[in-house]
């Protein structure tokens, strides 16, 4: 029963992060320049709450959030968010114990 409840865990963990990449964000719809709108108002179909850097601020400041980048260890190196943890997508399993069940987990890509 233990496992079955752990492989739900990281089943449901693994579609969360693989939204958080969608390709959605990557391609938005096409609109007229003269109405097209601002990234706040594109709203994505995949159900996934997105945050703008406002938001994420005021969370990280409260204590509210913590920022997970699922990059690979190059890009992470390049440059990330102050504070952003590395955990590259496909260790996001062996990781779940470190990540925080009390603050929103924020996780980026690009």
């Amino acid at each position: 029963m233990r496992l079955r409840g752990y492989f739900a865990v990281v089943i449901i963990a693994t579609a969360i992060f693989l939204a958080a990449c969608n390709s959605a964000e990557q391609n938005p719809p096409q609109v007229a320049a003269a109405n097209k709108p601002t990234p706040a108002q594109v709203t994505p179909n995949d159900g996934v709450r997105r945050v703008t850097v406002h938001e994420l601020q005021d969370m990280l400041a409260k204590g509210q959030a913590v920022v997970i980048d699922v990059r690979n260890d190059a890009a992470y190196a390049q440059g990330h968010i102050k504070g952003a943890k590395l955990i590259p997508f496909t260790d996001i399993p062996n990781h779940l114990s470190e990540l925080p069940k009390d603050k929103m987990i924020v996780t980026y890509c690009s």
